[in-house]
């Protein structure tokens, strides 16, 4: 009886690893970052633009560069663009830019290593910078599991980390370009 149960234990996942290979788990990561996070980073992004896709709003360096804003008497105008406007420039393109890469699956392996720097240094700036309370840092292995910081974020970076590992999938951009460039190369 016990032999009946892992035969067809090992049967029915064997059949569903093959049906979903190279296609599914891509496809889900990207669907599921799309539907929890595409929209929360644009909007997030929106805020650091000045009336258009080219000016970069004062609350950008305020929400990115916390301390070199202080230091500057709180007057944008006197930070250097070297490096400071540069960082803020990347992070506030990045924050539009990457999320789209993820989902259309561009570049996936590089978008979502990128989208994990920009999660940390978000994490960090949050907790060092905006003084957030230790109830939104929260802690891992506690009763509690919603807080935005070590618990939300690490799902984040869960589905970031296995779309860099493993990539898109079949259903990506990134697949139609790996055969153009295979049947262009023969």
């Amino acid at each position: 009886m016990l032999t009946a149960i892992i035969q067809i234990h090992n049967t029915f996942f064997a059949f569903l690893d093959r049906i979903t290979d190279r296609w599914f788990l891509g496809l889900a990561a990207r669907l599921v970052f799309a539907g929890t996070l595409l929209v929360y980073f644009l909007n997030s992004a929106l805020t650091k633009f000045d009336g258009g896709p080219f000016s970069i709003a004062d609350g950008a360096y305020f929400q990115i560069l916390p301390p070199i804003v202080e230091a500057a008497g709180f007057d944008v105008s006197q930070i250097s663009f070297f490096p400071w406007g540069l960082i803020v420039l990347a992070g506030t393109y990045g924050e539009v830019i990457l999320p789209i890469l993820i989902v259309i699956g561009l570049f996936t392996r590089i978008a979502a290593l990128g989208m994990i720097v920009f999660v940390l240094v978000q994490s960090y700036v949050d907790i060092v910078f905006h003084g957030v309370d230790g109830e939104t840092i929260g802690a891992w292995f506690d009763k509690v599991s919603d807080a935005a910081i070590m618990d939300q974020r690490a799902f984040w970076l869960f589905v970031l980390v296995y779309l860099v590992l493993r990539g898109a999938g079949l259903i990506s951009v990134d697949t139609l370009l790996s055969r153009f460039w295979n049947a262009r190369s023969q």
